[in-house]
This record gives structure tokens, sequence and C-alpha cells, in this order.
């Protein structure tokens, strides 16, 4: 697990963060099991209290649960794996908003452009698969 972390915010967040990105793209699937607490604190070089207050933040969302001793796994809940994909979606369109409205720029343009780059981006991908 490689996780970048940044100076602006919480360890915790960026790790709670990491794991909602690894849902909402499928690469922790439903019930999958996740490295103990200790396991991720040395693995991403991390505190084991900043990996604890993660798991904690994550448990209480619900994006994980843990039964009794066994490992934790990630929810089976597909409400809230469907919720996550909403709040990364809705986070990144924000974030483009307020970095775009400032330019004035036509939605209409805005729209075109973005259809035209996210469709540049999936078939790049693509012909690296392939």
């Amino acid at each position: 697990m490689k996780v970048t972390f940044n100076k602006r915010d919480p360890v915790y967040v960026q790790v709670v963060r990491h794991f909602k990105e690894q849902i909402a793209t499928g690469n922790l699937e439903p019930g999958q099991e996740i490295p103990s607490r200790r396991e991720l604190a040395n693995q991403l070089k991390i505190n084991p209290n900043t990996a604890q207050r993660a798991y904690k933040e994550m448990e209480e969302a619900g994006l994980i649960f843990t039964q009794g001793n066994s490992p934790s796994k990630i929810t089976r809940d597909e409400n809230i794996i469907s919720s996550v994909r909403e709040e990364l979606i809705l986070e990144a369109v924000e974030d483009f908003v307020s970095a775009i409205r400032p330019i004035k720029v036509p939605i209409e343009e805005v729209v075109g452009i973005l259809k035209e780059k996210y469709n540049d981006d999936v078939f790049e991908r693509r012909d690296k698969n392939d």
C-alpha cells in the first residue's frame, strides 16, 4: 500500500481518503480483509495511534467492520459504497468549478472541453492496456 502524504491535512484523514478512493475504484472489494492497524502503521510508516484513529473513523462511517478478533474488512453495504463514490465525485467537481469559475468560461464550452478531455483520457488508458 502506497500513500503520498501532504502537509496540509491530518495524516489520519489522508489515510481515510485513500481507503475511500480504493473502495470507490474497486481496488478494495466488499468484504475484503485489510491490514491490521499495526500492519498499516508499519506499511505507511505512520504512528500506530494515527492508524487506529483512521480505522475508528472508517468504522464509524461504516466503511469497514470488525467482528471480534477477526481482521477488519471492507463494508459490503452497497449504499455506503455508492455514497463514497458520490462524495469523491462531488468533491472533485466542486474543486473543478472553484478553479474554473474565475476564468468566466461559458458552461457549454466547459462541458465540451470536459467531454473531449475525459474521452481522450479514457481512450489513452484503453490503448495502454491493450
